[in-house]
């Protein structure tokens, strides 16, 4: 064995040595950043103070960070139900060999290619109860004034709504790739056995992108507590706090606030989070026992 191959002919270690090195400089290196700044006073001019545990104290006293973390809780938990199933029913048909699949799913695709302020710029033009659609469509729901960003009941499902909208494309991505690489004899199998379309789906389909969806999962959920141009433009976090996620709480305090340290608990304190939620994911779901299906072939 050596450090470029091993007994079993693939790669060694060192040929992950640049994207190592890169993580530690652009990942490890910031987080150990901000680590060291949540010890600190700095209000970005002059160099960081140390204040030991101070800024941490503050964490538990805090009136807002429980309404972030319930808002950014509901924000990921809506964000999952609603992108899973939509993504994964689209990205199976997108995989499908039906005619205009391309041109389809071409459209399908476009907010991929759109910027995160461009979307949130639109939407805000488009449900703006003055000028935009959202007096039609608030008639049409029930929402007579169409201010669904402007209601503290509506604006949180608003947000979801337009998040959702912008990155389903992108998981549907993810299903259209796994989905082409199942094994048309599972299929045939399947048809032989009479079993019909929805039949193959849950049978087939569905059980061959279980880590598929559990790698979605983690996606969806970092991505939730990552969320924060969206919200910056078309609410501000209102109204009041209604739609103040753990992000926009941690800009506020640090860039509006000029509150660094404390800012880089709330930064420390959505890292750990979000990588206990991403191992609690692959622990429960058997993620993290997962093999190629296909090696060898």
């Amino acid at each position: 064995m050596t450090t470029l191959t091993t007994g079993r002919g693939r790669p060694g270690v060192l040929w992950a040595a640049p994207a190592a090195i890169f993580f530690a400089i652009f990942g490890l290196g910031p987080i150990g950043a901000v680590v060291y700044l949540s010890f600190t006073e700095w209000n970005l001019l002059g160099s960081p103070e140390w204040t030991g545990l101070d800024n941490w104290a503050r964490l538990f006293e805090d009136p807002d960070v429980v309404g972030s973390v319930r808002v950014t809780l509901v924000l990921t938990v809506l964000c999952w139900l609603v992108q899973t199933p939509v993504s994964l029913l689209l990205g199976v048909w997108a995989a499908g060999p039906q005619r205009n699949r391309a041109v389809l799913s071409t459209i399908f695709f476009v907010p991929l290619l759109l910027s995160t302020a461009a979307i949130a710029l639109t939407w805000l033009s488009l449900l703006d109860p003055n000028f935009g659609m959202a007096v039609d469509l608030g008639r049409f729901l029930g929402v007579e004034d169409g201010n669904f960003l402007g209601d503290r009941q509506l604006a949180l499902y608003t947000v979801a709504f337009v998040v959702t909208w912008q990155f389903i494309p992108f998981h549907a991505l993810i299903y259209q790739a796994a989905a082409q690489q199942i094994p048309a004899t599972l299929y045939e199998a399947a048809r032989v056995d009479g079993a019909d379309r929805w039949r193959r789906f849950f049978s087939v389909t569905l059980p061959q992108l279980r880590h598929t969806v559990t790698a979605s999962s983690i996606l969806i959920v970092i991505g939730s507590l990552t969320y924060f141009e969206s919200i910056l433009l078309l609410t501000g976090g209102g109204p009041g706090t209604a739609t103040r996620v753990l992000p926009l709480h941690m800009y506020v305090k640090g860039f509006v606030g000029t509150d660094m340290g404390y800012a880089s608990v709330l930064a420390v304190v959505m890292v750990a989070v979000g990588a206990a939620l991403s191992f609690a994911i692959a622990r429960v779901t058997g993620y993290h026992r997962m093999s190629s299906q296909r090696e060898g072939l």
